[in-house]
């Protein structure tokens, strides 16, 4: 088992990456609950929920609630109706929330967590390849029609609890999705995490001792920049590299049309021409593409308006005064954050849209 200590100005927290740690789930909790309440989507619920009851403690109460799967859980709905089941299971300030799931469920579930009662405490215990970089680092949300994860809040968790033995059951779709963040990690760190990342083939079964190599880097990269700035000031933006033009995709398709790993790709490899055109840079642009259409990433996306896409950009949480700003590479390893203006956008992003239709 690898364990790596978060430390913030607002909390401290182990993050345990490893096999069976759901077996000895009640042993790795910060303290004794007498009232639990596990979140969970209808897929994870299936695989993983009992699994997780049946090894907390047995003088323990613990309720279940679960949310359909999906990016479109993330709503005011779901939100509302979990701080109702909250209050129907008498959970009070010494309870705690298990998020058991993916992104959508840590963000989910997280939010919850921050709100109830003014906060109670939470756990994060991830079953997707994706989780390893949204639940380490505090980000809690729901997303809005007009934008993701507009409405939420910094609150850390009282310990991530990440069990690889449940990335064995995800379907193809949700190892792309995860990998792309994988991928980010590398192109804001270094060059030999990124190459290496990129001799991985996600059409074949995934190696355990590369997977858990590849997680623990990429949560040693947020949890350096999470250290540094936790409420996103300064450096944290950084690890938004692909997500602008990548959440605008997510919001303008619908949630849940894509994953959001297959958008944060796109945004990534519009992320490095932008870099190129305004930065000189060189990237490895190409040998993205290809690693991407190998592993079948979609890149390919119906009709959509650039002004539309930009105006969804402007919404994204790094804009100031309207205007877009970018996570661009100097290099690799090298991220900076870059303003960048609408007519220039425009141009940029309709000659990308052309590109990606004619390959």
């Amino acid at each position: 088992m690898h364990k790596q200590t978060i430390k913030t100005d607002t909390n401290e927290y182990d993050v345990l990456v490893g096999k069976a740690i759901i077996n000895h789930i009640d042993q790795y909790l910060p303290r004794k609950y007498s009232n639990i309440l596990v979140i969970t989507d209808s897929e994870v619920h299936s695989l993983y929920a009992d699994k997780v009851v049946r090894h907390l403690s047995a003088d323990t109460k613990v309720h279940v609630s679960v949310v359909p799967a999906g990016e479109s859980s993330k709503s005011i709905e779901q939100y509302y109706q979990l701080l109702t089941d909250a209050i129907q299971y008498q959970l009070d300030r010494k309870s705690l929330i298990i998020a058991l799931g993916g992104g959508m469920i840590g963000d989910l579930a997280g939010f919850v967590a921050a709100t109830y009662m003014r906060g109670i405490d939470f756990i994060q215990v991830p079953t997707t390849i994706l989780a390893h970089d949204s639940s380490v680092g505090g980000k809690v949300a729901i997303n809005h029609p007009e934008g993701k994860n507009l409405i939420g809040n910094f609150y850390p968790p009282q310990a991530v609890l990440y069990d690889i033995d449940t990335l064995h059951s995800l379907p193809d779709k949700e190892k792309r999705s995860g990998y792309a963040e994988v991928v980010k990690h590398g192109f804001i760190s270094n060059e030999a995490y990124l190459s290496d990342i990129l001799k991985v083939d996600l059409t074949k079964e995934l190696r355990p001792k590369v997977l858990s190599d590849h997680i623990q880097k990429g949560i040693a990269v947020k949890a350096s920049i999470v250290e540094q700035d936790e409420k996103e000031s300064n450096i944290r933006k950084f690890l938004n590299f692909g997500h602008t033009l990548g959440h605008a995709i997510e919001s303008e398709l619908g949630y849940g049309r894509i994953t959001h790993g297959e958008a944060v790709a796109i945004g990534m490899l519009f992320a490095i021409r932008v870099s190129e055109n305004k930065l000189a840079s060189k990237l490895p642009y190409n040998e993205l593409f290809c690693w991407l259409s190998n592993n079948h990433y979609p890149l390919t996306l119906p009709p959509l308006s650039v002004d539309d896409l930009i105006k969804r950009m402007k919404k994204d949480k790094k804009s100031e005064n309207a205007k877009v700003q970018m996570v661009l590479l100097k290099n690799i390893g090298h991220p900076i954050t870059v303003n960048v203006e609408d007519t220039e956008l425009t141009e940029l992003l309709e000659k990308f849209l052309r590109e990606l239709d004619s390959r």
